[in-house]
């Protein structure tokens, strides 16, 4: 058997039936006249490359009421959208094109060479010859040597359910308008870019990415900063039935280790299982490019629906800072007796 066959023979068959369904459903769809479109999230990048991230889908007319605002999406409308599978779609930037690549999701996720001014930047994406849409990124500069990672479930979003079906509530039945922010996270967040000028800001989820217009709305709403987004697409790998959220977070993170060498980013998380284990394991890996590692513990109640709390040391060995409160102001208060707060 080639190699190429042996490749073809370990994709799982859960992965070959999504993807057949997927396009079996693209093909109903262009036969009644509907065509594709690009939905960017918000990227970031360094000196002289970004980041670029977005989405293919074939996706209904969305909807707006009477006074002109979109309607309320309850979440299962984020997932009706057809994603185009390996789509070619056109990036143009600084008044240069580039052409990228879907994966079989429809995702796009390419590293483009480029030159741009540190902060937020804008440039267009466009699929099928359809008109433009506007996709930004933040370009961290060379002077910057802080940044923000923080998980979005539980840390800056309460859901006070069982950890298993927290994505599928979030994703499929919870009103945007009903998701309730951690009290105090947004005023922490804010006050920490904004003591540390040019600081990236980075929302880590192993949500799935058809919500990322949902969680985009719903920080914007509660006054969260803005920041690039990394979240995962859903459904099966080349060899398992779902991708790993652990894998995801630990990869991610790894690679804005490398990306940024010089930068050290402050860990935002919660003690529910996963994230303190996740920073553990990268602080070890990567000590120079952790500044501190800041943990919302969980009520008893989200606690017990978590599945319980994380095992957790003292982390007194630790290379940085490690604190944990139940919310924003008790976080606040804890990263400035370290010195990461003024």
């Amino acid at each position: 058997m080639s190699e190429v066959s042996a490749k073809k023979a370990r994709i799982h068959w859960f992965a070959r039936l999504e993807r057949r369904l997927h396009a079996w459903r693209e093909r109903r769809a262009r036969r009644r006249g509907r065509t594709a479109t690009v939905l960017p999230f918000a990227g970031y990048g360094g000196t002289g490359w970004v980041r670029v991230v977005g989405r293919v889908l074939i996706v209904p007319p969305h909807r707006r009421s009477a006074d002109g605002e979109y309607e309320s999406i309850r979440g299962w409308r984020s997932f009706v959208g057809i994603p185009v599978g390996f789509a070619h779609a056109t990036i143009t930037l600084n008044g240069r094109t580039y052409d990228v690549i879907a994966d079989r999701g429809g995702v796009i996720d390419a590293v483009i060479d480029a030159d741009l001014p540190s902060g937020w930047q804008t440039f267009t994406m466009s699929v099928e010859n359809q008109k433009p849409v506007e996709a930004t990124a933040f370009i961290v500069g060379d002077e910057v040597d802080f940044g923000v990672v923080s998980d979005v479930d539980d840390t800056v979003m309460v859901t006070a359910l069982p950890r298993p079906f927290i994505a599928a509530w979030n994703s499929f039945v919870v009103d945007e308008h009903a998701r309730i922010p951690v009290p105090g996270m947004a005023v922490l967040i804010e006050q920490l870019m904004r003591q540390h000028p040019g600081t990236p800001m980075i929302y880590l989820s192993t949500g799935a990415w058809n919500v990322a217009p949902t969680l985009s709305r719903f920080m914007s709403r509660h006054l969260f900063p803005r920041g690039s987004m990394l979240l995962t697409d859903w459904g099966p790998t080349h060899d398992r039935w779902f991708r790993s959220g652990r894998e995801h977070k630990l990869r991610n993170l790894r690679r804005l280790a490398e990306e940024f060498p010089n930068v050290k980013w402050l860990l935002i998380g919660d003690d529910g299982q996963h994230d303190e284990a996740i920073y553990t394991e990268f602080m070890i890996e990567h000590p120079d490019s952790v500044a501190g590692v800041a943990i919302r513990q969980l009520s008893a109640t989200e606690a017990m629906l978590a599945g319980g709390r994380a095992v957790s040391d003292d982390h007194a060995e630790h290379t940085a800072p490690w604190v944990a409160a139940s919310d924003g102001a008790g976080l606040r208060e804890k990263l400035t007796d370290v010195g990461i707060l003024h």
